[in-house]
């Protein structure tokens, strides 16, 4: 309604900012509150989508049930990654399924997030990516989403910076029905755009946030960039200095408050090079390193710190640090869709010999496996093989053929009687069946 109203005034190019203050008024006036709410909510793609299928009725079908209860099952059951982390990984067709990451962030780091689509024969599916924070004993907290096209397959990149450490999750959940392959890669960078001593990284840093000064009497609120005397010292992002001057501690500083309303001090100045008010650009030269304040006695370097408000000093590292290597892509046989089993002398209680396991992603050296129970978890490769028959059967009577091992569970076909077919695995009184057209799924013999 309001965009078609915004629409029209457009064409009609009416002159009077009052003519569409009154006739905006009264456009919302008319309009119910459940009707502004939507107007002014923020939606998500994957929100967008789970209320077309509750418009289209599906909400309510088993596929729909199973759609929504894989995305809420996602934000409860993530497995724990290390980062940075690449993973390809599988879509069923036949179930609806939601992978999700769970992995830990230091406040100011930039998390990146990059998925690649598999090409097939198909379209490529619609792909929701939604990134969460998990803050203890609350609500998971919606970050950052996107989704991808469904015209071509390819790759689909955002990044969003941590406000805080903690723990965060992606989920990755495709459309109903969706089938194919992805690629996931996971890694940080430096949450500010360049580093603060021109021609320097990381490994320059001599001395860290939290080391002890004063003979224990304070803690250091940065970190220490030693260089050689007059190196210069750089915005490290688009800004205003708010103040410069001189201290017994700092020697010669500079203030340079950036657009995220952070503070980032820089001391030990040999010069200062700007003036309060003044705006300056990512890699503008703000000093020269020194060793003016209390750091006459050490080698010249330029302490860096950085503040927010309400919050005070905050470690400069997760800020600076180099980003991490990206992963490189996977070498090995591609597993994923298979059916694998524990090898015997890998066996456990948890996962005998015979339990079967669905392959739904890899990275270096592990698998992601689903169990036939539904709980999701990684086994190193090695303890693994292929679903090899454990015997061959006959069907006695037609059966029913499902998508899990329960009475609950949507089937996917009927089988005659005197089907014959081979048994892959075993869970909770079912078979996992294939016949000669490969076809597979759980039915009781």
């Amino acid at each position: 309604m309001l965009f078609s109203f915004f629409s029209t005034f457009g064409r009609r190019q009416a002159g009077s900012s009052l003519v569409l203050l009154l006739a905006l008024l009264a456009l919302l006036a008319s309009c119910s509150k459940p009707q502004l709410a939507a107007l002014f909510q923020k939606t998500t793609p994957h929100d967008d989508y789970a209320r077309a299928l509750d418009r289209a009725g599906l909400q309510e079908a088993a596929l729909g049930r199973q759609w929504q209860r894989a995305a809420d099952q996602a934000l409860r059951d993530s497995l724990t990654v290390t980062l940075p982390v690449l993973e390809t990984g599988y879509f069923r067709p036949e179930q609806p399924t939601a992978a999700s990451y769970r992995y830990a962030v230091r406040a100011g780091e930039l998390v990146h997030v990059r998925l690649t689509l598999a090409p097939g024969p198909v379209l490529a599916p619609r792909v929701f990516v939604d990134a969460f924070a998990l803050p203890p004993g609350q609500r998971p907290e919606l970050l950052k989403w996107t989704a991808t096209d469904t015209t071509a397959a390819g790759s689909y990149d955002y990044s969003y910076q941590a406000t805080d450490d903690a723990q965060h999750l992606l989920r990755v959940q495709p459309e109903l029905l969706a089938a194919g392959r992805y690629t996931l890669r996971l890694w940080r960078g430096p949450g500010l755009g360049l580093f603060p001593v021109k021609g320097r990284t990381d490994q320059a840093i001599g001395s860290f946030w939290g080391n002890e000064r004063d003979g224990g009497a304070r803690r250091h609120e940065g970190v220490d960039i030693f260089a050689p005397r007059g190196t210069p010292a750089v915005a490290a992002a688009d800004g205003t200095i708010t103040r410069t001057g001189e201290s017994k501690l700092g020697g010669r500083v500079v203030w340079l408050a950036d657009a995220q309303g952070q503070h980032l001090y820089y001391a030990h100045l040999d010069k200062q090079l700007v003036q309060p008010g003044q705006r300056v650009r990512a890699g503008d030269t703000l000093g020269l390193v020194g060793n003016t304040g209390n750091a006459r006695t050490t080698a010249p370097h330029l302490h860096f710190g950085i503040y927010r408000a309400a919050r005070g000093a905050v470690d400069p590292w997760p800020f600076l640090h180099r980003e991490d290597p990206l992963p490189t892509p996977l070498t090995g046989p591609d597993r994923r869709g298979e059916w694998v089993r524990s090898r015997p002398a890998q066996a456990t209680r948890q996962l005998p010999a015979t339990l079967p396991l669905l392959v739904l992603g890899q990275r270096a050296g592990y698998l992601r496996v689903e169990l036939p129970n539904g709980q999701l978890r990684y086994v190193a490769a090695r303890t693994v093989a292929p679903a090899q028959p454990l015997r061959w059967v006959v069907l006695a009577a037609a059966h029913e053929i499902q998508t899990e091992p329960l009475t609950s569970a949507p089937a996917l076909a009927a089988w005659p009687s005197q089907t014959p077919a081979t048994v892959l695995g075993q869970s909770n009184g079912y078979a996992l069946l294939r016949n000669a057209a490969g076809q597979q799924g759980w039915a009781k013999i």
